[in-house]
């Protein structure tokens, strides 16, 4: 039976702990996305290709944060360990889950980072390259996550790539990868929506505003109408980011937060108390409001009995990423 589960607002996380011993269990978590749900992925093709990875500090260990993001944190609440695809040797097939989430990725198959990373098209391509080395449909007792479409509307220094305007083509390149994971076999999707574009630091009080949150709101119904059409097989947790970041922004004590307005990181100098601030840097959360996204993702799990853990597979050869075959990758932005 399908679940449609949406949840928003501010959570009552006092009551966290007895929730934990009542979420489904999922043998692993494959992450689909963009700097959101990045673990490492970008910073490690930088290194290995450069000798330097991006981002740099004050960015934590290859995040686009202060600290961990919500996928280190909803991991751990479901005591899984997905390790970033750039790091899996050949070969080797981890056990609990894969991140192929990059910063930059757009939901079609351009990134704005740079245009030879792959984007989340080409990241659904790398799984599903990883499911036919293993002969196997997609794990059923896993937990799929998609969260993308940021990139999609925000301002880029992108050459290659124009914002849309409309949530069209958006919505189209989700169906796409949503419905491509569940013909491959994925029965657990997790899938979050965009908070108001216009409230960030980089956007707000700009003439591009009004728009941006305009975009969002269609984006986030159209996203919502797309869930509901997924097969009735399908276990779908829709998590609205939006209505926990507005919650966030008009009532920051709720929060603990002091400015919900400005970044902490300003590419300059950092603020001196990071945990207070809403935003990390122009359009990335800190690690503090990564933690509320997490809770909220955890909460809104069905509390269905826990799942049987399938065996691991042994794989030979593993396909890691095509994508991240060239040598070139990386040379022009990151020398």
């Amino acid at each position: 039976m399908k679940k449609q589960i949406l949840a928003g607002g501010f959570v009552l996380f006092c009551v966290l702990s007895p929730l934990k011993a009542l979420a489904a269990s999922f043998s692993s978590m494959y992450v689909f996305g963009d700097s959101l749900s990045d673990t490492g992925n970008t910073f490690n093709v930088s290194k290995a290709l450069t000798g330097t990875g991006y981002p740099q500090p004050p960015y934590f260990e290859g995040h686009l944060s202060n600290g961990p993001n919500w996928v280190d944190y909803l991991a751990e609440d479901l005591g899984l360990n997905p390790v970033p695809v750039t790091t899996i040797a050949p070969g080797v097939l981890p056990t609990e889950g894969i991140n192929f989430a990059f910063a930059g990725a757009t939901t079609g198959t351009d990134n704005t980072v740079d245009p030879r990373l792959p984007a989340l098209q080409q990241e659904i391509t790398a799984f599903q390259g990883l499911l036919a080395q293993t002969a196997q449909p997609a794990d059923p007792n896993a937990l799929y996550i998609v969260w993308a479409g940021a990139n999609d509307y925000l301002p880029t220094q992108s050459t290659t790539f124009t914002p849309f305007t409309t949530p069209g083509p958006s919505i189209s390149n989700l169906s796409f990868a949503l419905n491509t994971l569940v013909q491959a076999g994925a029965k657990n999707l997790m899938v979050v929506n965009l908070p108001n574009l216009g409230e960030l630091p980089l956007t707000r009080n700009t003439p591009i505003s009004q728009g941006l949150n305009s975009l969002a709101q269609a984006h986030n119904a159209q996203l919502t109408t797309l869930t509901q059409s997924l097969g009735s097989d399908v276990n779908v947790t829709s998590v609205d980011v939006n209505t926990l970041f507005t919650n966030a922004i008009n009532n920051p004590a709720q929060f603990g937060f002091t400015n919900v307005t400005d970044p902490c990181f300003n590419n300059i100098t950092v603020c001196n108390s990071p945990n207070q601030y809403l935003f990390w840097d122009g359009i990335h959360p800190t690690t503090a409001t990564h933690q509320f996204i997490a809770d909220l993702a955890f909460n809104s799990l069905n509390s269905e009995p826990s799942q049987s853990v399938p065996e691991p597979t042994s794989v030979l050869g593993l396909l890691v990423f095509s994508v991240l075959g060239s040598k070139t990758l990386f040379k022009s932005k990151f020398k």
